[in-house]
């Protein structure tokens, strides 16, 4: 089996390693001639933790970024609260990684690069794919260099503005507003201190400001200002205007501009994951507001769904992709959705984060089932003794491509060849099993 995959951000990636690491030849390309340097999905929520966990990066990815800062909150120049957008809570046995963590989207690319590149694929940058046709059978793409390639599946992770969804002649449904700009990049600024975050409010309008949160691995923090009118500049010297009218002239001396843009809210979803053996994943199938850090978060578990699948090949499990990745995508559009509207209104609540955006309540399940842990559920972590009696976690257990049989002693000891023998009185109130219980984990952590 051979895939192609067109788009290098984090979807694509992630989809990369998850179907290389099962010994699938795979060509990731993308059509800029050199990698993203910027902050843009910088938040990384705890069930994206996980899912790292089990690709072997997620040490890197701990060390490199940072925990959710502190945020300082001034109006018309005052000091008036410091809050965090959700309290730090503890791991739990079933929760290993209960809190988001921050690391700028291009050091996130460049972790998932490296593990990619140990499985022997390289991205393929200058490379764009600019026609394909299928059969039954296979999908023959025409690429930017002049090459044309037959292959198994092909999948676009190639962004909003998804030229493999535009050619499958899906639409894109959803709504652009006008009416309200942001300018948003990366900036280094003298006299902040970098390890916390700012809200700058207007005194007459405190949900009217410029937000300033302190980017991992530098001096540089990640902006998010208003724009008014029709004024569209993205230059130091705008940027400087507005943090002197929102913080005060001389409260900060911004440097060093790497990354800037104008974002607008554009809230989309692909009326189809997949057209026969095509399919798209990430921004090209789902973009969000930057409310709750979903976009990123949710391209990935889109490639970690699909990339099993994939390998697996057989069109029932296949089937199940759209089913269930684009009900999740709705899902969680929802939620950006509403914390954007409560900017608008100028909600204060919408600083918070709640449950929903950690993205660990993630499920597949049927909803006319309502046990407390049932097939399509996350599976939790829980803490075990393996055979020479040494403490280990499930996840640990769980790492690799591989599906896990969890056998509850005493067992019928049914035949697998990832098997887990559970006898941890604490796994068995995790997992509500009884003894004589047997539970099949899908490759992607969900029960099967």
């Amino acid at each position: 089996m051979n895939v192609l995959i067109a788009g290098a951000g984090p979807t694509g990636l992630t989809l990369g390693i998850e179907l290389a690491r099962r010994g699938i030849a795979v060509r990731v390309i993308d059509k800029a001639t050199e990698f993203f340097n910027g902050s843009r999905g910088d938040g990384l929520q705890p069930r994206t933790l996980e899912v790292f966990e089990d690709l072997g990066v997620l040490d890197e990815v701990l060390q490199h970024g940072r925990q959710v800062p502190l945020m300082k909150i001034y109006v018309g120049g005052r000091l008036v609260d410091e809050r965090r957008m959700a309290d730090p809570v503890e791991p739990t046995p079933d929760i290993p990684y209960p809190n988001g963590h921050m690391l700028s989207q291009s050091r996130t690319e460049k972790i998932l690069r490296d593990k990619l590149a140990e499985y022997g694929v390289g991205v393929e940058l200058a490379t764009a794919i600019v026609g394909f046709t299928q059969t039954a059978d296979a999908v023959t793409a025409e690429l930017s260099t002049g090459e044309t390639l037959a292959v198994d599946y092909l999948v676009g992770a190639d962004g909003g503005r998804s030229f493999v969804r535009k050619h499958l002649g899906v639409p894109f449904e959803g709504t652009t507003d006008e009416s309200i700009r942001m300018l948003l990049g990366d900036v280094a600024a003298d006299g902040l201190d970098h390890e916390v975050g700012y809200w700058f409010g207007a005194a007459d309008n405190p949900m009217s400001g410029i937000a300033m949160t302190p980017l991992s691995g530098g001096d540089q923090f990640q902006f998010g200002a208003p724009l008014d009118g029709e004024d569209a500049d993205t230059s130091l010297e705008a940027l400087q205007e507005l943090v002197d009218k929102f913080a005060g002239p001389g409260t900060a001396k911004l440097r060093d501009l790497t990354w800037s843009t104008v974002w607008r809210p554009n809230v989309r979803l692909a009326a189809k994951f997949r057209v026969g053996r095509v399919f798209i994943a990430g921004d090209a199938a789902h973009v969000h507001p930057p409310t709750g850090g979903q976009g990123l978060n949710t391209g990935v578990q889109d490639a970690y769904n699909l990339g099993w699948k994939l390998a697996d090949g057989r069109e029932e499990v296949l089937a199940t992709y759209e089913t269930e990745r684009r009900t999740n995508a709705a899902r969680v559009l929802g939620i950006s959705q509403d914390l954007m509207q409560k900017h608008v209104d100028g909600d204060e609540s919408a600083l918070e984060r709640g449950e929903n955006t950690r993205q660990l309540d993630i499920t597949y399940r049927d909803p006319a089932d309502t046990r407390p842990l049932v097939s399509g559920d996350r599976a939790p972590d829980a803490p075990l003794t393996d055979a020479e009696g040494n403490k280990v976690r499930l996840f640990e257990l769980l790492r690799g491509p591989h599906e896990t049989l969890l056998r509850f002693a005493p067992t019928t000891a049914s035949p697998h060849p990832h098997a887990v023998d559970i006898t941890s009185p604490e796994a068995f109130a995790i997992y509500h099993a009884q003894p004589g219980d047997e539970i099949l984990i899908r490759p992607d952590g969900y029960l099967a």
